[in-house]
């Protein structure tokens, strides 16, 4: 499977590690989104993503602690000012925002957990996520989104899977039959167990679909919000392990538990090169005569 033609040969990529904070106002948070996107549009990102459920914090100024069913409420009355903040900020700043992921519910009344890409013409798309974990399911009411689909980008076709989603090869395999070649999985777990499932995870879909992933977690602790006590994470931005990519497959990588920003180049030139010529081609050596993966939608 070729890679889009409309990828730019070179895609720079910053992906946040943020800690969790008692804030005070959603201003607050998004003075810190702000510093983050600036800092990554002044060395030429052309995306930065944002970690999974970072709007939780929003939570944490109320003066108790809120029910699930009344922190979604309250997500949701946030939700309409995250998307206009972020569009604004992706057109300002020249970059392309993947704004991490929220809990919401949707026009038709369904709990999702939605990222947003907020593109720098100040256009919005979203992916759900598809497998809520078991405790969103539990506790938060988060249903499942119904489809998986690139995004277009003015770099080319982009794909997310939210966290959980990035540990079911199938979804991967999807975004490689689009021609996808970067995907990004923002994400959120409490300890390390959970991260490395993740990031191992993460490193078998570069291998299997010979493509890019940049991860974005969540670190720290925060009191007053409901199912969100801590968070561990090693962010990076991961590459098939195949000659002229890093043996170990990873191209970056921040400081586990540590707020921070890190950021790299990808060559996407180089992919296609790894797909037809690399010392193993999972794509085009697969047994179609065998198996493949169906979607019924």
């Amino acid at each position: 499977m070729k890679l889009s033609p409309n990828y730019k040969s070179k895609i720079r990529v910053a992906s946040v590690q943020m800690a969790l904070m008692q804030t005070s106002s959603f201003r607050d948070l998004f003075d810190r989104v702000r510093a983050f996107a600036e800092d990554a549009a002044q060395q030429d990102a052309d995306f930065i993503c944002f970690p999974e459920h970072f709007t939780l914090q929003l939570l944490s100024a109320a003066e108790q602690k809120l029910s699930p069913e009344a922190s979604i409420d309250k997500l949701t009355q946030a939700t309409a000012q995250i998307v206009a903040e972020f569009t604004g900020l992706a057109k300002e700043l020249n970059i392309n925002i993947v704004c991490g992921s929220h809990a919401t519910r949707t026009d038709a009344g369904k709990t999702e957990n939605i990222a947003f890409l907020a593109r720098r013409d100040g256009t919005i798309a979203s992916q759900s996520k598809l497998h809520p974990t078991p405790d969103e399911w539990d506790v938060w009411g988060i249903k499942g989104g119904d489809s998986l689909e690139p995004i277009e980008t003015d770099c080319g076709p982009v794909g997310i899977q939210i966290c959980y989603d990035s540990e079911f090869p199938e979804l991967g395999r999807r975004h490689a039959d689009q021609a996808v070649g970067l995907v990004f999985v923002p994400y959120c777990t409490e300890a390390r167990s959970g991260h490395l499932r993740v990031r191992y995870c993460c490193h078998a879909r570069t291998v299997e679909n010979q493509c890019y992933i940049v991860t974005s977690g969540l670190v720290g602790t925060i009191e007053n919000v409901e199912n969100c006590d801590e968070a561990y994470a090693q962010s990076a931005i991961l590459t098939p392990s195949d000659a002229g990519f890093p043996p170990d497959g990873i191209l970056a990588q921040a400081a586990i538990n540590e707020e921070g920003l890190i950021i790299a180049d990808l060559d996407m030139t180089m992919l296609e090169k790894a797909r037809t010529l690399g010392s193993v081609r999972n794509l085009a050596n697969r047994r179609n005569d065998l198996y493949d993966v169906k979607w019924s939608v």
